[in-house]
């Protein structure tokens, strides 16, 4: 079986495509991934093999994201999904996606939720198609909600009735989903989380205090809140009897909110599977994969939602009891210490982080998708 995944360029959004890529291909079967010319280190990393589509237009997605000043979360969300995915996204990777599929000729694509070339092609070519989600239920009951009409543009079935119906692989489990799935073959799928191998370096020497891991995610710092937003973080939590670990990613230099307390320690990146078996509570901005990897290894969290689904993730890991948001941008890092502090101490959100992380293990792992999605390819035609 030769299965084409297909993702944009976003880490949040590869993310869970790589688990059911790397089981596809420990079946012996053939994998490459279509993604936009700049993802392609990316790819690599994550060790498959890269097929390149264009970029979207700079000065297009500039134009879209400065229209987003001065309207609501919500407003931002479908505005996004219309036009950058549904149209800026789609038309730039149209040519290449079917170039890709016609001279590698795949029996299935799996494609994440915000690549929609990819659904057009496989729809047109009737080639067999899977989904995997990048965010909660409500992300795929929005984007069908606002898609026909850029998708119909470029030649996508009238109605999506082939978006509406295919199969939906997700990491995300019941509990902390949106009560109201769509309506459509949902499976769910174990998220991995930490590793439990190696300690941390010991950048706080000797200290017994709990860590607290902080993070705002990867695209944060290029939006402008770098280092303002990460200086108040540190600030919040100097006087709290933890240890941090700040990352600020690459849009960040840690030499610019130095000198730090004792007690924080920045770094660009650190491999969050390696944190998470040592974090006792955790700070982040609702980001899809940072915040599943959280529950997945029992972590409470503090949620400071920024844009985009972030505040509608952090609603959900609050209604499960797991954490506390904090919905105010960067206005609500004034509540960060109390919020940290409640977490920390209070025995309700650990418990139902390792509820959820109890939940999340006992669902089936990503290898156990390969035989659906053999089937999936065999009833071509």
């Amino acid at each position: 079986m030769r299965v084409l995944v297909a993702t944009t360029a976003g880490a949040g959004h590869f993310g869970p495509l790589v688990p059911f890529a790397d089981a596809v291909r420990a079946a012996g079967h053939d994998v490459v991934v279509a993604a936009p010319e700049s993802f392609a280190a990316a790819v690599e990393r994550a060790g498959l093999v890269h097929r390149p589509f264009a970029d979207a237009p700079p000065e297009e997605l500039e134009a879209v994201f400065a229209s987003l000043s001065g309207v609501s979360n919500d407003e931002g969300n479908v505005i996004v999904v219309r036009e950058v995915f549904g149209r800026i996204d789609s038309r730039a990777a149209l040519p290449g996606m079917e170039a890709v599929v016609r001279e590698w000729r795949p029996d299935l694509i799996l494609r994440e939720t915000s690549e929609l070339s990819s659904y057009i092609v496989a729809t047109n070519a009737g080639i067999p198609h899977v989904q995997v989600a990048v965010g909660l239920a409500f992300f795929d009951q929005l984007a069908l909600s606002l898609l026909e009409e850029p998708l119909g543009e470029l030649g996508a079935d009238p109605g999506l009735e082939g978006l509406r119906s295919t199969l939906r692989l997700t990491l995300v489990p019941e509990s902390l989903d949106d009560p109201a799935a769509p309506d459509a073959d949902v499976r769910r799928f174990r998220y991995p989380s930490g590793t439990g191998g190696e300690p941390l370096p010991d950048w706080w020497p000797d200290s017994p205090d709990p860590l607290l891991y902080v993070t705002f995610g990867s695209v944060a710092g290029r939006l402008g809140l770098f280092p303002g937003l990460y200086r108040a973080a540190v600030a919040a939590l100097a006087d709290l009897p933890v240890r941090v670990l700040l990352t600020v990613g690459d849009a960040g230099d840690p030499d610019v909110i130095a000198p730090t307390p004792a007690n924080v320690h920045v770094e660009r990146w650190w491999p969050q599977e390696a944190v998470m078996p040592h974090a006792t509570a955790m700070v982040g901005h609702g980001g899809f994969g940072t915040t599943l990897l959280g529950l997945a290894s029992g972590v409470p969290m503090v949620v400071m939602p920024l844009f985009a689904d972030q505040p509608h993730n952090a609603r959900r890991v609050a209604a499960a009891g797991a954490g506390i948001t904090l919905e105010d941008g960067e206005a609500a890092v004034e509540g960060l210490s109390e919020a940290a502090r409640r977490v920390l101490e209070e025995e309700s959100y650990r418990l139902a982080a390792t509820r959820i992380a109890a939940e999340m293990a006992g669902l089936p792992s990503p290898s156990q998708a390969v035989p659906l999605l053999e089937k999936v390819a065999s009833q071509a035609g």
